[in-house]
This record gives C-alpha cells, sequence and structure tokens, in this order.
C-alpha cells in the first residue's frame, strides 16, 4: 500500500520552495508570537492554551492540511502529469494512501512539532497544555489530510474550497455557532486534548467517544472517495 517511488514525487512536489516558504511562514509566526508572550507575560497556562487554540489549532493546522492535502495530488491533476504516475503499475489505492501518509508526514511536521515547541515555550507544558494540543494536532493531520487530499482530486479548486472551510467554517463559524462547532475536525481533536488535560484550560463541544467515531468515519470515508475518483480518472483517460 505505500510506494517509495510515489512518496519521493509528492515529498519534492511539497516541499518544493515555494509551497516550503508558506509551510516554514506559519510555524515561524506561531513560534514568534509564543516567545513574545512569554518575553511580556511570563508563564501563563490559560494566555498558552488561547495561543495553541486560537493560533495552532484553528489556524495553523487546516491552512497547512490545505496547502499539503491539496498539494499531494492537485497540481498533478490539472498539469495532466497524473498520467504518467497512472500509466505505471501502481495500484490506484496504493497511489492515494502513498500521498496521503506524506501529506500526513507533512502536516505532523509543520504543524504538531511547532505545536509542542511554542507550548513549552509558553509554559513549560504546565497542566499539560502543550502535550494536549499536540494530540490535538497530531489527529487533525490525519483527518484534514484526507478530507483536502479528496477535495484535491475531486475539484480544480481545491485550495479555493479548502480555504473557506478553514477559514470560514472552522475559525468563523465554529466560534459563532454551536451546531458548526459539532461538525469541526478542530472540536473533535480538541476532545482528545480535553481528556489529556482533563478539562478546564481546554474543553471541546463533542464529546469523546463521538469525536473518535467521527475521526476515524471521515478520515477513512475521504480516502475511500479519493481513490475511487482517482479510478475513475484513469478510466475517463483510457477511454
Amino acid at each position: 500500500m505505500y510506494n517509495p517511488t510515489v512518496a519521493r514525487l509528492t515529498y519534492r512536489a511539497l516541499l518544493g520552495r515555494r509551497r516550503a516558504l508558506i509551510l516554514f511562514l506559519l510555524p515561524a509566526m506561531l513560534l514568534v508570537i509564543s516567545a513574545a508572550i512569554r518575553v511580556l507575560n511570563g508563564a501563563d497556562d490559560q494566555a498558552a492554551a488561547d495561543v495553541l487554540g486560537g493560533f495552532a489549532l484553528a489556524t495553523m493546522v487546516p491552512l497547512i492540511g490545505v496547502i499539503a492535502g491539496t498539494g499531494a495530488i492537485g497540481p498533478e491533476i490539472d498539469d495532466g502529469s497524473i498520467v504518467y504516475l497512472l500509466s505505471k503499475p501502481v495500484k490506484r489505492p496504493t497511489i492515494i494512501f502513498t500521498k496521503l501518509i506524506v501529506a500526513i508526514a507533512v502536516m505532523m511536521a509543520f504543524s504538531a512539532v511547532p505545536t509542542l515547541i511554542a507550548g513549552f515555550i509558553l509554559n513549560g507544558n504546565g497542566q499539560q497544555v502543550a502535550v494536549a494540543y499536540t494530540v490535538a494536532a497530531l489527529v487533525a493531520s490525519i483527518t484534514y489530510s484526507a478530507l483536502f487530499l479528496l477535495l484535491g482530486t475531486v475539484s480544480r479548486h481545491a485550495v479555493v474550497i479548502g480555504l473557506v472551510y478553514a477559514l470560514v467554517w472552522e475559525t468563523l463559524f465554529g466560534s459563532l455557532i454551536a451546531g458548526a462547532r459539532t461538525l469541526s475536525v478542530q472540536q473533535w481533536a480538541l476532545a482528545l486534548a480535553e481528556k489529556v488535560t482533563g478539562g478546564g484550560l481546554v474543553t471541546s463541544d463533542v464529546g469523546l467517544p463521538t469525536a473518535v467515531v467521527l475521526l476515524v468515519a471521515v478520515t477513512v470515508a475521504a480516502t475511500w472517495f479519493a481513490g475511487q475518483k482517482l479510478r475513475r480518472l484513469t478510466l475517463a483517460g483510457e477511454e
């Protein structure tokens, strides 16, 4: 289910000069903000939770997901180079699964790791805040990667749609409308973070069992649909 050649090509596409610059920019901003708050405010558990929840998980993680998820396959479909890859003796589910693994790895490296570092900068992991939000970033990375990889296979406007979801649904509606929070990857991930801290500083509108089921279901469904879409693209090309 994992092809090293496909993985190498996907890593090369995701970590090209332009995308790499964007990928480094958001974590760098998080670390700079965290350092400034620590210098000005000292170690503060509530401030750490606010920064990691408000910027890292709510903004940085989904935006990196858009870049990594759609960038893993979208550009190849847009420029037609996916036909070359599909002509090779590699199973279509293997292509999707490999690209998903690469997108997840890139997301975790550029979102979960900086979140952990920022948490230790802010309050030295007081009340397990750094670890809690790192866990949330890790599980969110998996689901976001699958969702945005699916978007990359079904639409030429995947980046725009992904940005609308990340900035409008997750960030804007998710902060204002209770119903939207229930259907939010961010809230599902926060349910695990709440379990790590024991509540208080980190809370979620979704219960832990429901969150786990939704995270797994959406990840599996998105991956499966992406594979089906890629198979249909192949058949259309062969015709």
